[in-house]
């Protein structure tokens, strides 16, 4: 792990995303993933993939594996079915988060819960502090936390009270749900990579829409400004991956 020393600010607009459709799935990637790949955006800090994923009713991923991944899911909106080879079942919903750990290997499966309306959800893959974990689930629900209109830990590797297990101390999401003018306080880390998920906001002097990011390194600590009704999901890495 290393971590960079000139402050750096890099917004990623919605539609520079990489892009894919299959009918039943569309999908965004902030990263490289699948046939995707570029080598200059291969993640930020230890954030290595971030997928907004729409699928439609009655569809999904069936059972595939992953391994030595922590592997977060956020609904929202509509419900995400997930069953795993540890015996793990869980419908998500908005406000519930998800922390899969794939550990020396799992399989599992994601599907639209619901017959009748698509599901909206972000899905994002952190590296963990080591290789060989064994395969692991959490989830909670903290739709009680994010009504304070505060910036909240929801998935933590450094033990936040409240917050879903990460297995990487370097690691922490945060999430808030803001009204309209509501401002944040951005943490202060060496990687912190902000994403709009609904509605818009202002970060300095740039407007985010809704889909777009920004990607700072070793920023300090900036104010966030919600432009609109608006739900953002930060992410916090105190290192970066080897590359």
């Amino acid at each position: 792990m290393a971590t960079l020393e000139v402050p750096t600010r890099r917004i990623h607009r919605a539609n520079e995303r990489f892009h894919t459709n299959l009918g039943w799935l569309d999908s965004r990637h902030s990263f490289s993933f699948g046939h995707h790949h570029d080598p200059t955006n291969t993640g930020h800090g230890l954030l290595i993939v971030s997928n907004d994923d729409r699928v439609e009713a009655g569809q999904g991923f069936g059972t595939h594996g992953h391994r030595d991944m922590e592997i977060v899911t956020w609904v929202l909106s509509g419900a995400l079915e997930h069953r795993d080879s540890q015996g793990n079942h869980g419908v998500l919903h908005p406000g519930l988060a998800q922390r899969m750990s794939a550990g020396t290997g799992i399989q599992h499966s994601e599907m639209n819960a619901r017959a009748t309306e698509p599901v909206h959800f972000v899905q994002m893959w952190v590296v963990p502090d080591q290789a060989g974990y064994a395969p692991g689930y959490e989830q909670r629900d903290v739709n009680l936390d994010l009504a304070s209109g505060e910036l909240v830990p929801v998935v933590s590797g450094r033990g936040h009270e409240g917050a879903v297990s990460l297995n990487q101390p370097d690691a922490v999401m945060w999430v808030a749900r803001l009204d309209a003018e509501a401002n944040i306080q951005l943490p202060d880390a060496p990687f912190v990579h902000v994403f709009v998920a609904r509605g818009s906001a202002v970060l300095g002097d740039e407007h985010l829409a809704e889909g777009d990011a920004c990607r700072l390194t070793d920023a300090g600590t900036l104010a966030l400004r919600a432009s609109d009704a608006s739900e953002i999901i930060v992410w916090e890495s105190g290192s970066e991956v080897n590359r």
